[in-house]
């Protein structure tokens, strides 16, 4: 019991800690620091993929057509997944702005979108970006110029949390460990996953892409088969709302993770380390491990229970976990006016709850490949 408790412990700390700091000595041994950008406009095409977004397309598409970018090298494709509200009849508002709009009439899911919106894309550069993000006026610019690089497959903006709903605090202090490690594993070699809402790569990268797997971990994947890396820029921001509360949230990542998982197990050979080095290692990690942690934290906490009774120090570290998933409920309890003593105990709780289901459901043969836009 005590040399599982133990081992749980050492890999939940690995997953969060560990994996990072190796990172950071690999980076001090190697001296490498990131992407040297340089000026570079080629032609791109920016794919809008849409399902029943009649509040919010305006606003994306008036946010694409406003980015500094020069407009004889732009093209904006609006792609329609099956939408029933107004999105199509406001989409065809823009046509007469140069705007390219895809309507499907039957529903197929996003990445189905993507590809067939790939059909009429004229860029050298594809860079994909959903109706809840934000992007600057200079994102475009900024996330082009990595593409000087010629070893440049892919490249993810960082993301950045916007509001203030009931997630915020664990939601913003997870995002921005995200975005951490991102940078380090760009400085080091590649990213293993960009972010969906906004991400660019070169367009041999996208005949690649499947229309049943999530195309943002896939762009990451087929970069490295390619023997090119994924890197995130820094400079280049998406702005994006959190679920408007825990339900919608939760549900989120639960589709997240089984999307993520669909696409790692039908690419196992990334995990051989003799051909694909330090991106394997990267991949186990970031991705395998951390999906592990729900079963870690289970492990940890009953054989604590076991070892409690008969030790001081074991009986103190099963209250401190008593405390800790306490908070997290005392969280999920209350909607407003938390410290973050309880966000993040909460947001903590909540994403591990959903890696958990996750397995279940993927294990028990769901897939997901159609979206509901999340209320933000």
């Amino acid at each position: 019991m005590k040399i599982l408790f133990y081992l749980s412990i050492v890999m939940i700390i690995y997953a969060y800690f560990g994996y990072p700091i190796t990172l950071l000595i690999i980076r001090l041994i190697s001296g490498k620091n990131g992407v040297q950008k340089g000026l570079h406009s080629p032609n791109i095409s920016v794919i809008i993929t849409a399902y029943n977004e009649e509040a919010n397309i305006r606003q994306k598409i008036e946010n694409t057509l406003c980015a500094e970018y020069p407009e004889d090298r732009l093209q904006i494709v609006v792609v329609s997944d099956g939408s029933t509200d107004r999105t199509n009849e406001i989409v065809r508002e823009y046509e007469s702005r140069g705007v390219d709009f895809v309507p499907i009439k039957i529903r197929v899911g996003k990445e189905n979108a993507q590809k067939e919106a790939l059909k009429h894309t004229r860029g050298e550069i594809i860079i994909f970006t959903d109706v809840a993000s934000s992007m600057q006026r200079d994102g475009l610019v900024e996330i082009v110029q990595n593409f000087v690089d010629p070893v440049v497959g892919c490249v993810s903006s960082v993301d950045k949390v916007c509001n203030d709903y009931e997630l915020s605090g664990g939601e913003r202090l997870y995002v921005s460990y995200e975005m951490f490690l991102r940078k380090l594993e760009s400085q080091v070699y590649s990213i293993v996953g960009v972010s969906g809402s906004f991400f660019a790569l070169r367009s041999e990268i996208c005949k690649y892409l499947q229309g049943d797997m999530q195309s943002d971990f896939s762009a990451a994947i087929y970069s490295i088969k390619l023997g090119l890396r994924a890197v995130s820029d820094e400079t280049v921001q998406n702005t994006y709302k959190e679920g408007a509360n825990i339900d919608d949230e939760f549900e989120r990542k639960v589709r997240t993770v089984i999307r993520g998982m669909t696409v790692f197990f039908r690419h196992l050979d990334m995990l051989n380390i003799v051909k694909y080095g330090l991106f394997s290692y990267c991949l186990c990690c970031h991705k395998l491990l951390r999906w592990l942690v729900p079963f870690f934290l289970i492990t940890a906490f009953v054989t604590n229970a076991v070892i409690a009774p008969h030790y001081v120090q074991y009986l103190i570290v099963f209250i401190v976990q008593i405390m800790f998933y306490g908070a997290a409920l005392i969280g999920m309890l209350s909607n407003r006016g938390l410290t973050i003593v309880a966000k993040i105990p909460r947001y903590f709780t909540i994403v591990n709850s959903a890696i958990l289901v996750a397995w279940w459901k993927y294990l028990t043969g769901e897939r997901i490949v159609t979206w509901e836009p999340t209320e933000r």
